[in-house]
């Protein structure tokens, strides 16, 4: 189960899971898909999405789910500063005890870097994702599998010996 609110817009979706047996991603969101990119604020924003996603892992522990993974919500209710700090700071999230998924893949922060169409935005991809592993990261969700396949294999072996 991907839940972009962490479990917190609609309770039947833990008790879904649960009886399913299944897995969760929870994912960090302010506000909701109709408003989080109207100004969203913050006073420290990695310690705010990491309380979030804290209260959601309780959530899901509650129901018994035991398969837990975090999202920290690139781009959901965050501006490029909050994507960027988030970004930078991803091991913070491995502190919760879950592996962390980083979904940025043509997302609009990218945009806002580097002006690029939604099919162009492939580098900036690439380039956070090798960031996002870099400081945390265990799981990347993208859309173009092969390129970040082979870039996360250089990444992966350059890190290896550190």
């Amino acid at each position: 189960m991907n839940d972009i609110s962490g479990f917190k817009f609609d309770d039947k979706i833990a008790e879904i899971t649960s009886k399913h047996n299944a897995s969760c991603i929870l994912m960090h969101i302010k506000g909701t898909p109709r408003d989080m990119q109207k100004n969203p604020v913050y006073e420290n924003v990695v310690e705010e999405v990491y309380n979030y996603l804290n209260e959601s892992i309780s959530i899901a522990k509650y129901y018994g789910i035991k398969q837990i993974m975090t999202d920290v919500g690139i781009g959901f209710g965050k501006s490029l500063e909050h994507n960027i700090e988030l970004l930078r700071n991803l091991n913070r999230f491995r502190e919760l005890g879950h592996p962390v998924l980083l979904g940025v893949s043509r997302k609009s922060f990218i945009d806002k870097i580097f002006p690029a169409t939604v099919s162009d935005r492939l580098e900036g991809t690439i380039a956070a994702n090798v960031i996002g592993i870099n400081n945390g990261a265990n799981i990347l969700r993208v859309h173009d599998v092969l390129e970040n396949i082979k870039a996360v294999k250089v990444a992966d072996k350059i890190l290896e010996t550190r």
